[in-house]
């Protein structure tokens, strides 16, 4: 709604609409830094609330992480215990066997030699034989 000045000069006048117009253009750029601090403001907040719920999954994520590994840790410990036990076992079997292979060795080598004691005894000598 203009406002109607008769006495005002051209000049007067032009001076009035400059100033109009900076104080004008000045109100628009403070209402766009306005704008653009609200929608930083805006992105802000949703950046935050994606964080954290990318924290709250991250840590859901360790926490099953860990007892994944954890049971991995047990289950490796219990692989640990048994193969320990079968190796004892089968040391201890293998021992047994080298021990009864010696006895067995020694046996034989005892039936060779009563053997031959026994042919020395009943074979005839060699002089004494057929013609």
């Amino acid at each position: 709604m203009p406002d109607e000045r008769p006495n005002q000069s051209t000049a007067a006048a032009l001076e009035e609409w400059r100033q109009a117009e900076r104080s004008a253009a000045v109100a628009k750029r403070g209402r766009l830094a306005a704008q653009m601090a609200a929608n930083a403001a805006q992105d802000a907040a949703d950046a935050a609330v994606a964080t954290a719920e990318a924290a709250r999954a991250a840590l859901a994520s360790a926490t099953l992480a860990e007892a994944s590994a954890a049971k991995t840790a047990r289950s490796a410990k219990e692989v640990v215990l048994a193969t320990s036990s079968d190796l004892v076992s089968a040391e201890t079997d293998q021992a047994d066997a080298d021990i009864e292979e010696v006895a067995a060795h020694v046996r034989y080598d005892q039936a060779v030699n009563r053997a031959k004691t026994r042919d020395e005894s009943v074979a005839p000598s060699k002089e004494s034989g057929p013609a």
